[in-house]
């Protein structure tokens, strides 16, 4: 681990630096450390115990998002006898097109850091701001932590959506949305089928239906090579699944799950836009929810969603689960401050690849991806 030494912060920052020092001095801690979490083995296992920990704070997806893009991690950590008390997960997004920052994480909805107070957070933070200072960072962008930034004004917001589950299958079913189980009914009376996969195939066989979800909405497709990194470091390392509905041998829709715990996350979704009629969309999360149920997990987050978005927040809300605001928080370093953004999921761009076809699409993703983040 790589220690981190400040050289010239300014009399402001030092000031208070010094202020959460003391803080952390009489906890016990030691300095904050920088760590690449993908050269320590038992990364995983050193995490803390803690309410807000997820899949993304796991080496797995740093490592998906480091060999698919080139991020370089650099996560800032508070340590005591060797083990990680606090966390703040940072890739350095290294881009000639849109600049040098650092993302916590990139293409990821929400990744809390994991603290036990706010004044470690506070000592986290002032060394990824003066670490991102030193390495000429346009900004330093948070997704989660806004309860320990009430005051920070928010870059985006976003709906998140999350369903606590039960080994309860009718009580499940019971809590869904009257027309969500007749799409249930009526997509098994025509003979829909669904596969809980983890193969390479079933990847493949999903990112052909992701590309045309991406056209409907007008939106390139990520590389490929970013899901086969989700199966080499995720599904094969039983951390995830695919779940593929059919119509005979046509595959309709399917979902990824990524998983850690007591915990599950529906990632992505996709389908035939021809055969919407069929409700394989339904089906496939239905499969996921009572798969996880019966597993013993307690909660499925559903991702963020775009305020504007309004067709696929009732979609998820259609199936009982709690909604809440995320926020997230992008501080300036030129002006020491935190800026507002802008939810870019709907612009002028999404009528031109509503019309481009997909092996263009899928072109240009492989090309922009890494400089969007």
């Amino acid at each position: 681990m790589e220690q981190i030494y400040c050289e010239t912060p300014s009399a402001e920052l030092s000031a208070h630096r010094a202020g959460y020092m003391r803080e952390l001095t009489q906890l016990g801690a030691t300095r904050a450390q920088r760590v690449n979490p993908l050269k320590e083995p038992n990364w995983n296992e050193m995490l803390p115990v803690h309410p807000d920990r997820s899949f993304f704070h796991l080496s797995e997806w740093a490592r998906v998002l480091q060999e698919t893009y080139r991020y370089a991690p650099c996560y800032f950590t508070l340590n005591e006898g060797g083990l990680v008390h606090g966390l703040l997960p940072i890739m350095e997004v290294d881009s000639w097109l849109s600049g040098r920052r650092g993302v916590g994480l990139p293409f990821t909805d929400l990744c809390n850091p994991l603290v036990p107070e706010a004044s470690a957070f506070q000592q986290l933070l002032s060394d990824a701001v003066e670490y991102g200072a030193g390495r000429r960072w346009q900004y330093l962008e948070l997704r989660g932590g806004r309860s320990l930034l009430p005051s920070a004004r928010a870059s985006q917001r976003y709906y998140g959506h999350e369903l606590s589950l039960v080994d309860d299958e009718p009580g499940l079913f019971g809590g869904l949305k009257g027309s969500v189980r007749r799409a249930i009914r009526k997509a098994e009376k025509l003979g829909l089928t669904v596969e809980i996969l983890k193969d390479l195939e079933a990847i493949r066989e999903f990112y052909a239906l992701q590309c045309r979800t991406r056209k409907k909405h007008g939106l390139p497709p990520q590389p490929f090579r970013f899901f086969l990194k989700i199966h080499e470091h995720i599904l094969s390392r039983e951390k995830g699944i695919v779940v593929l509905a059919r119509q005979g041998r046509r595959t309709v829709a399917g979902a990824v799950f990524f998983h850690v715990g007591e915990q599950a996350i529906f990632k992505y979704g996709a389908s035939d836009e021809a055969q919407q009629g069929l409700r394989g969309n339904d089906l496939v999360m239905w499969a996921g929810i009572k798969y996880y149920a019966a597993r013993g997990f307690r909660t499925l987050h559903l991702g963020r969603t775009s305020l504007m978005n309004e067709g696929l927040r009732r979609f998820k809300l259609a199936w009982g689960a709690r909604e809440h605001i995320i926020e997230y928080m992008r501080y300036d370093l030129k002006h020491r401050a935190f800026v507002a953004g802008q939810d870019d999921a709907f612009g002028w761009y999404n009528r031109v690849f509503r019309l481009l076809p997909i092996g263009v699409s899928r072109l240009i993703g492989a090309l922009v991806y890494r400089h969007a983040a």
